[in-house]
């Protein structure tokens, strides 16, 4: 397709209403967008408590925050800020508000629309559309509308820039997110303390991180009791955190936004996954994903990241536990070994 005819010094604003991962799943196309365009003034629309994953993103010149919740006053009043100021809105969501939101902010938008009416409708708004295509994997997604845009495709996941950070151990250390935001994507306490127990063996010492949630601070309270492990949950910004990681021996953790994060660091993760497909959402290594992840294996290996799994037959099944609720247990996680996850870590040490 040819590329997109833009003025010069382009005003280029990128609309991602997501969760943090896929926030951060979204650098490739910002990345796509800056090598095409070196002189643009680049921004990205997100949600208030998502901006901190783009902290310092050096493709980026700026970011419009809004509330995850808005009014509908705080939705109007940032239309109207919005209105016109951009040559250039590239929606990463067929959603009506992201499509909203792309419309008010510039002339020529692009997007993916959904496959239905509406879908046919939103067209419209558009100067270049691709219909949503489930089953390819999130920065896949974000590839393919920079085949929409006529510019190259730049696969690299990009890391907050990572800030100054003291106290962490001089030798080697092992970083451990045990806690995901979910229930359902949570391995076991007795495997992450028998994980532990064998990383302290090898003479790796443990940074435990987390949110701040009281919740999930209880959580690790029970997880980490007695063991001496340097907990700094609750306590790093994103930009400390890529700098924690960059710097680890390895990193393990579910399947969460500091996962991807990890591994696009490129530090050597160790990623456990239950439920949730990795051909859709697994973890992107440091520069490119080489070869998609298969849906389930013991251990999988892409670049800096080993992707751990329980390959039950029903798995991977994209549903929110056994019991279909944010709150339930996961079996393929639940019956997941540690001696498994601890042959992962050996691995991504080697």
């Amino acid at each position: 397709m040819n590329r997109l005819d833009l003025p010069a010094r382009p005003r280029i604003l990128v609309v991602t209403l997501r969760r943090l991962g896929d926030v951060l799943l979204t650098t490739p196309l910002i990345r796509s967008l800056r090598r095409a365009w070196p002189d643009a003034i680049i921004e990205a629309l997100v949600f208030a408590d998502t901006a901190g994953i783009l902290a310092g993103n050096p493709d980026l010149d700026g970011l419009v925050e809004m509330a995850a919740r808005p009014t509908f006053a705080q939705s109007a009043a940032l239309a109207a800020r919005l209105f016109r100021r951009y040559d250039l809105a590239v929606s990463t969501q067929s959603g009506d508000r992201p499509s909203f939101f792309a419309f008010m902010a510039a002339k020529v938008r692009v997007g993916p629309v959904e496959q239905n009416f509406n879908g046919r409708l939103k067209r419209l708004m558009y100067r270049r559309s691709l219909p949503y295509a489930a089953g390819v994997h999130r920065v896949e997604e974000m590839l393919r509308l920079a085949d929409l845009l006529g510019i190259a495709r730049v696969p690299e996941v990009v890391a907050p820039a990572a800030g100054t950070l003291t106290g962490v151990p001089d030798g080697p250390y092992a970083v451990i997110h045990a806690a995901p935001m979910f229930r359902y994507k949570q391995w076991t306490k007795s495997g992450w303390r028998a994980l532990a127990a064998a990383l302290i063996a090898r003479k790796i010492a443990i940074v435990a991180t987390g949110a701040p949630a009281d919740a999930e601070r209880s959580y690790l309270d029970d997880v980490w009791d007695g063991l001496p492990v340097m907990r700094l949950d609750g306590r790093l910004d994103w930009p400390h955190l890529a700098e924690l990681l960059s710097r680890a021996r390895v990193y393990i953790g579910p399947d969460t936004s500091v996962t991807h994060l990890a591994a696009a660091s490129g530090c050597p993760t160790v990623a456990v996954y239950g439920p949730t497909d990795p051909r859709l959402w697994g973890p992107w290594p440091k520069g490119r994903l080489a070869s998609p992840w298969n849906a389930s294996g013991e251990i999988q290996n892409r670049g800096n990241v080993w992707l751990v799994q329980n390959p039950l037959p029903c798995m991977p099944c994209q549903l929110e536990g056994c019991e279909r609720r944010l709150e339930s247990y996961s079996a393929c996680l639940d019956e997941l070994p540690a001696e498994r996850i601890i042959a992962g870590v050996d691995q991504a040490l080697r």
